[in-house]
């Protein structure tokens, strides 16, 4: 039996396309909804996260990601993982792909089809709230949709926004969050935050609040008047109602219901929602699901062969 490839960031990033992507993910949700199942393992402080979907025509895909927090003080990283594809037909293993290629593109791909099909036509002027690994993919996600982009950064150390405005030339950084919410047609949020950063008193007519950073029960970006001011948009209702304090600890003090949350991925690529007018403020949470590592992975994959067989 021939050995899988493992797909690694160096030899798939030059692959890729971000409007590429986003097109795929469309093709992805006119499928079949996805059979999705995530298990979580602890051992002390330390996770084992295994995540897997099935998409009756595209595959089955399984990502498991561990997350040891000792590993720095030792020089190792945090987080390590991959993710293993297998063959909707027979069922056979396809390849090996390493967990950073896959949720680069698939965070910041997720993100940029919310954007595609909510935020206004127009919008040029992005604010990224955060300057980690994603806020550096944002940027060069939007500027792939964006003819024009202006980018303006804003994170709590000041030091670590100038150091990500540096690499990417014309991109400023913003000192005071609120004028800087206030000037923006697109915020795009990647945080640790627990506590709301996003107050929807900020917010002006017609802005996309793009929200990533939150991905357990107990973390939020945006406080309750953003959410009762904007019109709620989810990635998937699977993998964010239940399951992502954004949405959740709002649904249970009574500050939304569920018929609040619009459409989710499936709804606006069939056209049953999404924008109404370009004076309406759209929230879009990006809950980041195992079916859309599934629909990344296959891009990667088929990527990965074309370059082969070229």
């Amino acid at each position: 039996m021939p050995s899988l490839p493992y797909l690694t960031v160096a030899e798939c990033d030059p692959l890729m396309d971000w409007i590429a992507l986003t097109d795929a993910m469309i093709d992805g949700h006119r499928r079949p909804a996805a059979d999705l199942r995530d298990v979580l393992l602890a051992r002390g402080e330390d996770r084992l996260l295994s995540r897997a979907a099935w998409i009756d025509g595209l595959g089955v895909g399984v990502k498991s990601v561990t997350v040891f927090p000792g590993n720095p003080a030792a020089g190792r990283a945090s987080v390590q993982g991959a993710m293993v594809v297998f063959d909707d037909s027979t069922g056979a293993p396809r390849a090996v792909i390493d967990n950073a290629l896959v949720t680069k593109w698939k965070t910041a791909g997720d993100s940029l089809l919310g954007a595609r099909l909510l935020a206004r036509k127009d919008a040029r002027r992005l604010l990224i709230v955060g300057a980690g690994t994603v806020a550096a993919s944002l940027i060069e996600a939007y500027g792939a949709l964006i003819e024009g982009l202006e980018v303006t950064v804003w994170a709590r150390r000041g030091a670590a926004a100038q150091a990500l405005a540096a690499r990417y030339p014309g991109v400023a950084v913003a000192d005071d969050l609120e004028t800087a919410v206030r000037a923006a047609e697109i915020i795009a949020t990647s945080t640790m935050a627990r506590e709301p950063l996003i107050r929807g008193d900020w917010l002006q007519p017609g802005q996309h609040l793009d929200l990533i950073g939150a991905f357990t029960p107990e973390m939020r970006e945006a406080d309750d008047t953003a959410l009762r001011r904007a019109r709620i948009f989810v990635d998937s209702r699977a993998t964010t109602i239940g399951h992502i304090g954004e949405i959740e600890i709002p649904l249970r003090a009574g500050v939304i219901t569920e018929a609040d949350i619009l459409g989710d991925f499936h709804d606006m690529v069939a056209g049953n929602a999404g924008r109404q007018s370009d004076h309406e403020i759209t929230l879009f949470k990006n809950g980041g699901g195992a079916h859309l590592d599934l629909m990344t992975a296959r891009m990667i994959l088929s990527r990965w062969e074309a370059a082969q067989a070229a």
